[in-house]
C-alpha cells in the first residue's frame, strides 16, 4: 500500500494525542503506521534527497501544522501533547483536517501568510511556495525537493542540447574534465596525454583509476544520436584486452539498448555504461559546465540546545 497523501496524517495524529498524555514523535510514527495501514517497506521509502523517509517527513510536518494551529503544543526532548483547542476540535471532529481547515485558526493563518510574503524567512522551514500553494499530497519539504528535481531535469536537458551542438574537441574536453572531477587521471596534463583521441565524435583510450595509477580504466565516449547497441558494447568489451584494462566506462550522449545493458551484466569484466541522461546528471553533480545561482539551507530544530539544566 502506498503512503497516503500528507494531509491524511493530520487528523489521525491529533486523535492519537487525544488521550491528553505526553507523546514522542517516535510513538506517533508507530501509531500512525498502524492507523494508516502502512507496512514496514513503505515506511522505508526515502525522499529523493535520501536524507529522510517520506513517512517520517509527513508525520513530522503533520505535527508542525497542528502545532502552528495551537492544536498541539511542543514539550521538551521532541515530545508533544494536545491543547484545549485540540480537544475542542476532537469533540466534533471533521472528516479531514487540511490546510483550509487549519486556516480558521489565526496562528496558522499568520504562519501561512508570513511564509507567503517571505518564503526564505529562517524562522520557518524554507519552501518555494506558500503553505496554501503546497500540493495536498506533499509536505513543504517534499514540494521543495520536487521543485529541485524539475529544475535539475530542465538543466540536464539544456546540457545535452549544448553537447549536441559542441565540437568533437570540446566534447573530449568535457569528458576529461568530468573524469578528473570524479578523481580519475591525476592531473589535467596526465589525463590529456593518456586519453587518446579517436576523431569519430568522441574519445577512446585509457585513464588512471586513481592518482597513483594502480589500475587503468578503458574509456570510450561517443557523441552519438542513435542508440548504442549490444554489438558496439561487445566490441568495446573485447578492446579491454588490447588496452590491458579490466574495467571500462562507455559514455554516450544518446542511450543504450536493453540488450547492451543486459550484456554487461553477464560478462566477467566490469563495464559501466553512462548514457546521455546520466552524463548530464554527473556534470551537474561535479559542477562541469554549470554554476550555482542560489543555495538554500534546510535546517531542523535542535531540541537539545533548548534543554535547560535544572
Amino acid at each position: 500500500m502506498a503512503i497516503p497523501e500528507f494531509q491524511e496524517f493530520i487528523l489521525p495524529l491529533l486523535k492519537f494525542a487525544g488521550d491528553g498524555r505526553d507523546h514522542t514523535i517516535a510513538e506517533a510514527r508507530d501509531a500512525l503506521s498502524a492507523t494508516l495501514s502502512i507496512d514496514a517497506k513503505d515506511r522505508q521509502e526515502l525522499l529523493p534527497s535520501g536524507t529522510q523517509t517520506r513517512f517520517d517527513n509527513r508525520v513530522t510536518w503533520a505535527r508542525t501544522y497542528l502545532t502552528k494551529a495551537v492544536l498541539l503544543t511542543r514539550l521538551g526532548r521532541g515530545a508533544f501533547k494536545i491543547t484545549e483547542r485540540g480537544q475542542s476540535v476532537l469533540h466534533n471532529p471533521p472528516s479531514r483536517i487540511d490546510k483550509k481547515f487549519l486556516r480558521r485558526f489565526p496562528e496558522f493563518a499568520k504562519f501561512a501568510d508570513d511564509w507567503k510574503s517571505n518564503p526564505t524567512n529562517l524562522t520557518h522551514p524554507p519552501a518555494p511556495a506558500a503553505v496554501d500553494e503546497v500540493a495536498d499530497d506533499r509536505t513543504p519539504l517534499e514540494t521543495l525537493e520536487a521543485s529541485y528535481k524539475r529544475i535539475r531535469s530542465a538543466l540536464a536537458t539544456d546540457i545535452l542540447e549544448q553537447l549536441a551542438k559542441a565540437t568533437p574537441k570540446f566534447f573530449e574536453q568535457v569528458v576529461i574534465d568530468l573524469l578528473l572531477a570524479m578523481g580519475y587521471g591525476g592531473s589535467r596534463a596526465d589525463a590529456a596525454q593518456i586519453v587518446g583521441k579517436s576523431g569519430d565524435e568522441g574519445i577512446d583510450g585509457t585513464i588512471n583509476e586513481d592518482r597513483l595509477g594502480l589500475d587503468v580504466v578503458y574509456v570510450q565516449a561517443k557523441r552519438w544520436n542513435g542508440p548504442v547497441s549490444r554489438p558496439t558494447v561487445q566490441s568495446f568489451a573485447g578492446s579491454l584486452e588490447g588496452q590491458r584494462a579490466r574495467k571500462g566506462v562507455f559514455i554516450t550522449t544518446s542511450q543504450f539498448t536493453s540488450d547492451a545493458r543486459a550484456y554487461v551484466l553477464q560478462i566477467e569484466k566490469k563495464i559501466v555504461l553512462i548514457d546521455g541522461a546520466q552524463l548530464a546528471q554527473l556534470m551537474i553533480d561535479y559542477h562541469i559546465g554549470v554554476s550555482t545561482t542560489a543555495t538554500y539551507e534546510v535546517n531542523r530544530l535542535d531540541l537539545d540546545y533548548f534543554e535547560e539544566d535544572d
